[in-house]
């Protein structure tokens, strides 16, 4: 019998009996998690608008800033620079490795210490990119910004019948974190030479707020009980929970962790035959998150909008107006994700997001020659349709690329299927990162439809091999994979061996 079985009758008998009302020490920690999504949005959104400021490309890049004023230079590869597009990668290759040694700490030293270490990594990180001299500096400090990590901590404190909506609530802070930045940089831009450098540094704000929220705020009711510090763990529940009727609820996270102590190698139980779904899911829904081409406009929408013709002051507020529009859809999803399924919202998306992109390649294609500026008309329109593109992509791929990941998964494999969900998805970040600007310089028009390519083939994966997660508890998804057309051969063969069992 699975791990997340024997927990399953725990939490049918007593989920309904928890006991507890919405705290100021959760709303602290919606604040701590809100500090640590605006930093990662800030961070995303912050490059792009940077690396088209020409006081940062004359002291960094100042190859790129010949051509981007060259007359009649081709638009497509004005921006097509290795060193440019490490300096936006940078930071998702360092989230890579650090994410394996935020779990050790989170595991081994609680939720607070890998929090603090995140803080204090932001600050240092804000702090060397903004009194940047050189290429060197840049890229460590963005390095910095990497390491930094939010753990599980607000899920852990949230009472079980908010986590859902927090979830994407803190996919909203990371958006409301790229549109400050977007705004930051169109603000900064005429502030010369110095611009740039007040838009990085100013990411030591959020992180001094994660940084004190460190330093003050408990550890998890979870994390204490994991390391066996019971006692406490009851006290920190009952004073977030605002009673001292906490019974079942703590003896659901006792139960919880003494079943995960029993479970000696995650990793390797992810990789049976039986686990073969929640693998596959791990694997490429955060692959196909990536290769929707969002981070084209995410990393890179003011050199995108100004390599297709808009004036400087233009492209930056046209990339303010697409963070704008990731706000609205997100919060589309919050509304809906529990109404109308997770299957209805990412398949609507797709749809939308394959004609967004189809219709930008098109224009390119047939009313951008590379060497000349779109009539405004046409760049009205590529506007438009990036919008409507980024919308969808924010009610369908944005949120629920980490939400369903997060509901597939037994409890005997969650901790390892979180750990590869989170590196396929800092790993394909920064590929994309780091290989834009060059592919758009090669394909030219055509990088579009190749992301609108991957957008079929994501939507079609979504319409045949996910099953809807809306309402079904965590413990019983086994059921639901042996009730679909195709992973049923592999949950219905576990279930066959464990009825031979005596």
């Amino acid at each position: 019998m699975a791990g997340g079985s024997l927990l399953a009758p725990s939490l049918a008998n007593r989920q309904i009996n928890y006991k507890g009302r919405t705290t100021i020490p959760v709303l602290l920690a919606c604040i701590a998690a809100a500090s640590g999504g605006l930093i990662f949005g800030y961070d995303i959104g912050i490059s792009g608008g940077v690396i088209a400021m020409d006081d940062f490309l004359i002291k960094f890049f100042p190859t790129v800033y010949v051509r981007k004023h060259a007359a009649h230079e081709n638009n497509y590869c004005k921006y097509d620079n290795q060193g440019l597009q490490a300096f936006t990668s940078s930071l998702y290759l360092a989230a890579l490795f650090a994410s394996f040694g935020a779990s050790y700490v989170t595991s081994n030293k609680g939720r607070r210490p890998t929090m603090l270490i995140g803080g204090l990594s932001f600050l240092v990180g804000a702090a060397l990119n903004a009194a940047a001299e050189n290429l060197a500096m840049l890229i460590i400090g963005r390095m910095m910004l990497g390491v930094g990590s939010v753990p599980v901590y607000l899920s852990e404190m949230a009472p079980p019948k908010l986590r859902g909506g927090l979830n994407i609530m803190f996919q909203q802070a990371v958006n409301f974190g790229i549109l400050c930045a977007n705004l930051i940089n169109y603000g900064t831009a005429n502030l010369q030479p110095w611009g740039w450098r007040l838009s990085l540094g100013l990411a030591a704000v959020p992180a001094s707020l994660l940084t004190l929220a460190a330093i003050f705020l408990s550890d998890t009711p979870n994390s204490l009980i994991e390391r066996g510090h019971l006692e406490q763990g009851k006290s920190v529940l009952q004073k977030i929970r605002g009673t001292p009727d906490v019974e079942a609820e703590f003896q659901d996270l006792v139960e919880a962790s003494r079943v995960a102590s029993t479970i000696k190698d995650p990793f390797l139980s992810i990789f049976r035959r039986k686990n073969r779904p929640q693998l596959t899911m791990a694997v490429l829904i955060p692959y196909f998150q990536q290769v929707t081409g969002i981070n084209v406009i995410t990393f890179y929408a003011p050199v995108l909008f100004q390599s297709i013709g808009f004036h400087s002051n233009a492209s930056l507020y046209s990339a303010v107006i697409t963070g704008l529009m990731l706000i609205i859809g997100t919060g589309i999803s919050i509304f809906t994700v529990d109404k109308f399924g997770r299957r209805v919202l990412f398949l609507h998306g797709g749809i939308l997001m394959f004609i967004g992109q189809v219709v930008t390649g098109l224009v390119l294609a047939f009313e951008f020659k590379g060497n000349e500026e779109l009539s405004r008309g046409f760049a009205v329109v590529i506007l438009v349709v990036t919008c409507v593109y980024v919308v969808s992509f924010a009610w369908s791929w944005g949120p629920l690329g980490w939400l369903v990941p997060s509901e597939v998964f037994a409890l005997e494999t969650r901790s390892a299927g979180q750990c590869i969900t989170v590196a396929v998805n800092m790993l394909f970040t920064f590929a994309v990162a780091q290989s834009f600007l060059s592919m758009f310089c090669h394909f030219r028009f055509g990088i579009f439809l190749f992301f609108a390519g991957w957008v079929v083939v994501m939507t079609l994966f979504v319409h045949f091999f996910l099953p809807e997660t809306k309402k079904v508890p965590i413990e019983e998804m086994q059921q639901e994979w042996s009730k679909h057309w195709y992973w049923r051969r592999f949950a219905q063969e576990q279930e066959n061996q464990d009825d031979s069992k005596p």
